[in-house]
């Protein structure tokens, strides 16, 4: 029988992967910014969850789940099933003077729309996974941006720092790869629509002769 194997570091890799699959084809196809949001989400709370897990995974769980998993070890009884923590609790944690640094990691600290930028990207997942019956238009300009700021949210985790400790070596480079290919692909789109917008704007001016 065949099998899928996977694990949090190539859910990672093979997301990240994904989605700068699917940039590639974007320009053509803008239905695919579908497809880079949600991969592109996954990859980034991966990247959170393999920033914090330190052994036990503890800390990426849930409030609830952590508290019932610690009161089933305190009474020696089997653990209950895990519940990770939602992606902007998470997102919290890795930006935390505390949580951010247990471990010795570095935490992480958003640059200017960053912040905003990220959750705008979980917003938009959200959209996508749980879409009601409706039409919708979705301002693409501003993607690229939105997704270069999620993207150095992976990268200074996963990348940059020794936050993760990387059990799969291959699993890794790979992130590494796909990650500066994705990036160089929004750096494109975001100068091209930023060119585009400019065409836009300029209105033609008549010239008129003096009389």
């Amino acid at each position: 029988m065949a099998y899928l194997q996977t694990d949090e570091e190539l859910e990672v890799a093979h997301a990240m992967a994904m989605a700068a699959n699917f940039a590639r084809g974007v320009e053509s196809d803008p239905h695919l910014w579908r497809w880079i949001i949600l991969a592109l989400h996954s990859a980034a709370q991966g990247a959170m969850v393999l920033s914090i897990r330190h052994g036990n995974g503890l800390l990426a769980l849930s409030r609830t789940s952590y508290a019932e998993w610690m009161a089933a070890y305190e009474k020696n009884e089997p653990p209950p099933r895990e519940r990770l923590d939602n992606s902007l609790d998470l997102y919290e944690k890795v930006k935390h003077r505390t949580t951010g640094t247990i471990g010795g990691n570095t935490r992480f600290v958003p640059r200017g729309f960053e912040g905003a930028d990220i959750k705008r990207l979980n917003s938009l997942r959200n959209e996508f996974i749980h879409f009601t019956p409706r039409g919708w238009s979705l301002e693409i300009d501003g993607l690229p941006r939105i997704c270069l700021s999620a993207g150095r949210l992976v990268s200074f985790l996963a990348i940059e720092t020794t936050n993760v400790m990387w059990r799969d070596e291959d699993a890794h480079n790979m992130l590494k790869s796909v990650h500066g290919q994705f990036t160089s692909e929004m750096e494109r789109l975001k100068v091209l629509f930023a060119k585009r917008r400019g065409q836009r704007r300029a209105s033609p001016r008549s010239l008129v002769s003096p009389g």
